[in-house]
């Protein structure tokens, strides 16, 4: 199922990632899940988590940062 806004994502993700991230997040997996081809639910989410870590980067373990 895909998710239809940042609210819908779980609460871990929401927690841990800032909006841009979330929707870095959202899209991503909702794109890789468009694309079919079977992929189990735990590997659509490594995709979206893959997207979000091209992006940010963590801070000293406590949060993340956008990578410029």
């Amino acid at each position: 199922m895909a998710y239809a806004s940042n609210l819908d994502l779980p609460d871990d993700i929401r927690r841990a990632l800032p909006t841009h991230a979330q929707d870095v997040y959202r899209e991503t997996f909702n794109h890789a899940l468009g694309c079919g081809g079977g992929a189990e639910r735990e590997a659509i989410h490594r995709i979206a988590w893959t997207a979000v870590k091209m992006h940010y980067e963590k801070l000293h373990g406590v949060g993340i940062s956008p990578i410029r």
